[in-house]
Protein backbone atom coordinates (compact mmCIF):
# COMPACT_ATOMS: atom_id res chain seq x y z
CA UNK A 1 0.00 0.00 0.00
CA UNK A 2 1.43 3.57 -0.94
CA UNK A 3 0.94 6.87 1.09
CA UNK A 4 -1.99 7.47 -1.15
CA UNK A 5 -3.72 4.19 -0.75
CA UNK A 6 -6.74 3.84 1.52
CA UNK A 7 -6.66 1.27 3.83
CA UNK A 8 -9.58 -1.71 3.25
CA UNK A 9 -12.53 -1.18 5.45
CA UNK A 10 -14.65 -3.89 6.33
CA UNK A 11 -17.78 -2.47 5.42
CA UNK A 12 -20.15 -3.98 8.59
CA UNK A 13 -17.01 -3.42 11.40
CA UNK A 14 -16.03 -0.32 10.21
CA UNK A 15 -19.11 1.66 9.99
CA UNK A 16 -19.78 0.27 13.46
CA UNK A 17 -16.63 1.85 14.70
CA UNK A 18 -17.29 5.37 13.41
CA UNK A 19 -21.13 5.28 14.46
CA UNK A 20 -19.21 4.83 17.92
CA UNK A 21 -16.77 7.50 17.34
CA UNK A 22 -19.45 9.81 16.53
CA UNK A 23 -21.30 8.44 20.12
CA UNK A 24 -23.76 6.73 17.81
CA UNK A 25 -23.37 3.16 18.37
CA UNK A 26 -25.96 1.03 17.64
CA UNK A 27 -26.78 -2.97 17.45
CA UNK A 28 -29.31 -4.67 15.10
CA UNK A 29 -32.39 -5.97 16.58
CA UNK A 30 -35.15 -8.59 14.81
CA UNK A 31 -38.58 -8.24 15.43
CA UNK A 32 -38.37 -10.84 18.25
CA UNK A 33 -35.97 -8.99 20.54
CA UNK A 34 -32.46 -10.90 19.48
CA UNK A 35 -30.05 -8.32 19.66
CA UNK A 36 -26.52 -8.72 17.66
CA UNK A 37 -24.00 -6.91 16.61
CA UNK A 38 -22.99 -5.44 13.28
CA UNK A 39 -22.46 -7.25 10.05
CA UNK A 40 -25.56 -9.18 10.07
CA UNK A 41 -28.12 -10.05 7.83
CA UNK A 42 -29.78 -12.59 9.06
CA UNK A 43 -30.79 -12.54 13.06
CA UNK A 44 -28.77 -15.24 14.72
CA UNK A 45 -31.06 -16.79 16.94
CA UNK A 46 -34.17 -17.14 14.73
CA UNK A 47 -32.67 -16.32 11.29
CA UNK A 48 -35.22 -13.30 10.81
CA UNK A 49 -33.86 -11.08 7.97
CA UNK A 50 -35.63 -8.11 9.86
CA UNK A 51 -33.02 -6.50 11.42
CA UNK A 52 -33.29 -2.91 12.29
CA UNK A 53 -30.65 -0.44 13.86
CA UNK A 54 -31.14 0.01 17.41
CA UNK A 55 -29.37 2.60 19.13
CA UNK A 56 -26.66 1.11 22.08
CA UNK A 57 -27.30 1.60 25.85
CA UNK A 58 -25.40 4.26 27.27
CA UNK A 59 -23.80 2.56 29.41
CA UNK A 60 -22.74 -1.86 30.77
CA UNK A 61 -21.19 -3.76 33.17
CA UNK A 62 -17.94 -5.61 32.28
CA UNK A 63 -19.20 -8.91 32.17
CA UNK A 64 -15.40 -10.41 32.13
CA UNK A 65 -11.77 -9.16 32.20
CA UNK A 66 -8.42 -9.85 31.25
CA UNK A 67 -5.44 -8.18 32.10
CA UNK A 68 -2.69 -8.20 29.74
CA UNK A 69 0.87 -8.00 30.31
CA UNK A 70 2.31 -9.55 27.81
CA UNK A 71 0.72 -8.87 24.61
CA UNK A 72 1.33 -10.05 20.77
CA UNK A 73 3.46 -7.76 19.07
CA UNK A 74 0.26 -5.61 17.68
CA UNK A 75 0.13 -4.19 21.00
CA UNK A 76 3.25 -4.03 22.47
CA UNK A 77 3.50 -0.46 23.76
CA UNK A 78 -0.69 -0.73 24.47
CA UNK A 79 0.22 -2.93 27.84
CA UNK A 80 -0.26 -3.19 30.19
CA UNK A 81 -4.23 -3.17 29.52
CA UNK A 82 -7.50 -4.86 30.16
CA UNK A 83 -10.17 -6.69 27.65
CA UNK A 84 -13.55 -6.74 28.75
CA UNK A 85 -16.85 -8.41 27.72
CA UNK A 86 -19.33 -5.78 28.80
CA UNK A 87 -23.09 -6.62 29.10
CA UNK A 88 -25.22 -3.92 27.20
CA UNK A 89 -28.58 -5.84 27.61
CA UNK A 90 -29.37 -7.31 24.53
CA UNK A 91 -25.69 -7.50 23.78
CA UNK A 92 -22.47 -7.99 24.78
CA UNK A 93 -19.39 -5.82 23.35
CA UNK A 94 -15.53 -6.90 23.56
CA UNK A 95 -12.78 -4.41 24.10
CA UNK A 96 -10.06 -2.38 25.41
CA UNK A 97 -10.85 -0.99 28.81
CA UNK A 98 -9.36 2.60 29.23
CA UNK A 99 -8.54 2.43 32.87
CA UNK A 100 -5.68 1.24 35.39
CA UNK A 101 -5.65 -2.51 35.14
CA UNK A 102 -5.73 -2.64 39.25
CA UNK A 103 -9.18 -0.62 38.72
CA UNK A 104 -11.60 -3.10 36.30
CA UNK A 105 -13.64 -5.76 38.19
CA UNK A 106 -16.57 -7.15 37.29
CA UNK A 107 -19.54 -5.51 37.41
CA UNK A 108 -17.67 -1.63 36.51
CA UNK A 109 -20.07 0.45 34.72
CA UNK A 110 -18.76 1.61 31.60
CA UNK A 111 -19.46 3.79 28.93
CA UNK A 112 -18.70 2.25 24.67
CA UNK A 113 -16.35 4.64 22.92
CA UNK A 114 -13.60 4.22 20.22
CA UNK A 115 -10.14 4.48 20.60
CA UNK A 116 -7.03 3.58 18.58
CA UNK A 117 -3.85 1.52 20.19
CA UNK A 118 -0.98 2.68 20.77
CA UNK A 119 1.34 0.31 18.67
CA UNK A 120 -0.20 0.46 15.75
CA UNK A 121 -2.74 3.31 15.91
CA UNK A 122 -5.31 0.95 14.38
CA UNK A 123 -8.93 1.76 15.79
CA UNK A 124 -10.09 -0.46 18.46
CA UNK A 125 -13.27 -0.40 20.70
CA UNK A 126 -12.64 1.06 23.99
CA UNK A 127 -14.91 1.41 27.23
CA UNK A 128 -14.69 4.36 29.70
CA UNK A 129 -15.81 3.71 33.08
CA UNK A 130 -18.48 6.12 34.14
Amino acid sequence: MTEDDEPVRDAGFDEFLDALADGEGYYVECANGHGSLPPRRVCPECGSADLDETPLPDSGEVATYTRVHVPAPSFADDAPYVTAVVDFGPVRLTGQVQADVEDVEIGLDVEPGFGETETRGERLVVFEPR
